[in-house]
């Protein structure tokens, strides 16, 4: 079985997937320069900023609200007198623990929007013409095309109906399929367990409705 690199930093993927935080663009790095570089005095450790906080978080910092089954709640500090955006993320691996890829889901609901949206980092081996394959249960997978591809992965967008969120609700596992490059000609399935998804998604619509 091919084995895909292990992935991606939550605070990069929360910013980019929320629509409330920023939209998509062509150039998916980091700047560089003053504004993004911070001077440590020798001899003390070097902070990681994708690091979830264990005390009071900073704005911008990643931090795990709570855990309903295989799915926690990350939310990143916005900022004094601003709603703290929140997601359900599950690290998916190849059943032998290699990260493979992460899923964030988000409620949307508004008037002529889907009710949730969802996006799935795989990584950069990923043969993007075969899209992704999305499936509840082993129901026919629904198939997504992937959106941009930067340093930590590739990225797919995807739009989920009321009843898409139904069956996750009431389904056991999801799979996300996709296929390597370096072998067109197989498929692998990504387990995604769906324990915990009912209340997980009700804390992130309570959190969006506030």
């Amino acid at each position: 079985m091919t084995h895909f690199k292990k992935t991606l930093p939550f605070l990069l993927i929360l910013a980019m997937a929320t629509p409330s935080l920023a939209q998509s663009t062509d150039d998916t790095t980091t700047t560089n320069g003053d504004a993004t570089t911070e001077t440590v005095a020798e001899g003390e450790p070097v902070p990681d900023p994708m690091a979830l906080s264990d005390g009071q978080p900073e704005v911008g910092t990643v931090y795990s609200k709570s855990t309903h089954g295989d799915w926690d709640v990350r939310c990143i500090t916005a900022g004094e007198g601003q709603k703290d955006p929140c997601q359900l993320y599950q690290l998916l691996d190849d059943g032998n623990g290699n990260a493979v890829a992460e899923i964030n889901i988000f409620p949307l609901g508004g008037e002529g929007q889907p009710a949730a949206g969802a996006t799935i980092i795989t990584p950069l081996e990923t043969l993007l013409t075969e899209q992704l394959g999305l499936s509840v249960d082993g129901s026919a997978a629904k198939k997504y095309p992937f959106s941009w591809c930067s340093t930590i992965g590739c990225f797919s967008r995807l739009g989920l109906s009321a009843a898409d969120i139904a069956s996750f609700k009431a389904g056991i596992n999801a799979a996300v399929t996709i296929v390597p490059v370096a072998a067109a000609n197989q498929k692998i399935n990504l387990k995604v367990s769906l324990k915990g998804f009912t209340a997980g998604f009700s804390e992130v619509q309570k959190i969006a409705a506030e």
